[in-house]
């Protein structure tokens, strides 16, 4: 093992922009995927006829599907059907269905763990399903349901590790090409690389149990 062969400031650059590509892609894809997330979930919740049908069938398909499988078929299929999306698109809109149909569990839950007294009084006051739905049902899930969307986005942040088998400069990317250079640069970057990825998501997770313990 060589940490100081391995921790030159041209390997600790290179490793920090890669770290740099991985909180931009995970910072994209999670606005991306709560925005459609929220979406999905409300759409399954409200019980539209086909419409919620066709959107529970896509989330239960894609939250059983790879998200491996997903990231190479943005990059190597979609192009065969003229969408064409460079490395980081491909890997943020991967993650961002896989992430949105998740979420969508996550929303669907917390709307309907909502006290059905709730629902009932601001019916009788006079609110329609909409408003209902919009200024009483849905503030009082998002509530309930910010520790586990905070917990998703940490299992998102690493899954971006998962761009790796594109090619894409994160990370896990820069690296494994460190790595490459030098056997005894194995151990100290993979060290590196982790300490990074629990700096991030250890800040992420004690949120998550703040916000949990909030609700207590």
């Amino acid at each position: 093992m060589d940490f100081i062969g391995a921790y030159n400031p041209d390997n600790l650059r290179f490793l920090l922009e890669g770290f740099l590509l991985t909180l931009q892609t995970a910072f994209t894809a999670i606005v991306l995927s709560f925005v459609l997330g929220i979406l999905l979930g409300v759409l399954r919740y409200a019980r539209i006829p086909v419409v919620s049908w066709i959107v529970g069938l896509f989330v239960e398909l894609i939250r059983n599907l790879p998200l491996l499988l997903l990231i190479v078929f943005a990059k190597l299929a979609l192009p065969e059907v003229g969408i064409k999306l460079g490395l980081f698109w491909s890997t943020v809109a991967a993650l961002t269905v896989f992430e949105a149909a998740m979420i969508a569990e996550i929303v669907r839950s917390g709307l309907n763990s909502v006290d059905k007294g709730q629902i009932e009084a601001a019916r009788s006051s006079g609110l329609g399903y909409t408003q209902t739905l919009w200024h009483i049902v849905l503030p009082l899930g998002l509530r309930r349901m910010v520790p586990p969307i905070v917990s998703q986005f940490i299992s998102l942040l690493k899954d971006t590790s998962l761009a790796v088998s594109i090619s894409l400069a994160e990370l896990m990317h820069n690296a494994k090409i460190i790595s490459g250079q030098n056997v005894n640069f194995v151990f100290p970057i993979l060290i590196a690389a982790a300490v990074l990825y629990f700096a991030v998501n250890y800040t992420l997770s004690l949120l998550a149990r703040r916000m949990e313990a909030r609700q207590v």
